[in-house]
């Protein structure tokens, strides 16, 4: 697999990376073995960069990704973190802690349920509008100095956070939502990672699954799945997105791909400094995700998406109104 450099001073990893939340029933129920066999087979294709939270499901995700990485060298992967939510019992989210105190807390743990020694890329979840970014970045660095970390990244903050940030300590990666229907980061966050050599890990690749072409108006209803509880899957936002669905598809078609395989290709062809993160939680959904690899959009092909899926084509936010009040990704830069 191709590599890419996470920015002027992070890491080399692959081109793509695995996100790991879905084996920790996000969208649904997620089998264990498949899980851990879905990680086994990312290594074995070359895939080094594995992204979790430490509040997928309250240290599950990473005590899961210890199972799995057992018997693997360490210095074989690389472990994306991100810290800073608080989870209640019944599961709900109850804001950000991303005081220094707190964080090296957060740290403590997640090195105990990982296994390991240090983290290769650690990086609040969200802006904690009570603590100043500099405080944070500056106790993040205090735990590179230590050996704890070796990259800080950052994950869903706009333009302004991310210059004061960098000031503090050099910023490897942004992690944001990027995708043909999610675009929101070409208004001014991409401009600002490039110019600053930040690179930008991407989730959301298929749109949570919206644009995989294997998502359907009965999928998701059997068990818990918080893609659900999300405005582009809901009604007549979900109508209208199927349908930029099936367009994908058609398109997808022309090229010889999978419509979830054009998606991540796209992705990946909007610069070098991009690493897109696929999130399967099954050997089969990877195979495919893989595949993007082997597809080669020409000029014609980008010029086709770009027309099909312009900025702001997706029906509805990406997260629910209280979610998207508290994305500092959202804001427009002031310089």
């Amino acid at each position: 697999m191709e590599q890419r450099k996470l920015g002027s001073t992070g890491p080399t990893v692959s081109s793509l990376g695995l996100g790991c939340m879905a084996m920790s029933d996000a969208y649904g129920p997620a089998d264990r073995g498949e899980s851990i066999a879905t990680v086994h087979a990312a290594l074995d294709a070359g895939i080094t960069l594995l992204d979790t939270g430490d509040f997928y499901t309250m240290g599950h995700n990473e005590m899961l990704l210890r199972e799995a990485l057992k018997d693997v060298r360490r210095d074989k992967v690389q472990l994306s973190v991100k810290f800073g939510a608080l989870r209640g019992s019944a599961g709900e989210f109850n804001g950000m802690d991303c005081r220094p105190a707190a964080m090296k807390n957060f740290l403590a743990y997640s090195l105990q349920r990982l296994g390991t020694d240090y983290i290769d890329i650690y990086r609040p979840a969200r802006l904690d509008p009570s603590v100043p970014i500099e405080e944070t970045i500056g106790a993040i660095a205090e735990m590179v100095k230590a050996g704890y970390v070796r990259h800080i990244g950052l994950s869903e903050v706009g333009s302004d956070t991310i210059r004061r940030a960098h000031a503090v300590h050099p910023i490897a990666d942004l992690q944001i939502e990027y995708s043909l229907i999610e675009r929101g980061i070409e208004r001014d966050i991409l401009k600002t990672c490039r110019e600053l050599g930040i690179a930008i890990t991407a989730y959301g690749v298929l749109a949570r699954g919206l644009i995989s072409g294997h998502w359907s108006k009965t999928s998701g209803t059997s068990g818990r799945d918080y893609r659900l509880m999300t405005p582009r899957f809901q009604g007549e936002n979900l109508d209208a997105n199927l349908a930029l669905a099936e367009q994908l598809r058609a398109i997808a078609g022309e090229i010889g791909a999978t419509p979830a395989q054009v998606a991540i290709a796209w992705v990946a062809a909007q610069g070098d400094e991009i690493v897109p993160l696929v999130g399967a939680k099954t050997r089969n959904r990877l195979a495919e995700a893989l595949g993007a690899t082997d597809v080669r959009l020409t000029p014609a092909h980008l010029a086709v998406l770009a027309k099909t899926f312009p900025p702001n084509v997706a029906a509805g936010t990406r997260y629910a109104a209280e979610q998207m009040a508290h994305l500092d990704s959202e804001k427009l830069a002031t310089r």
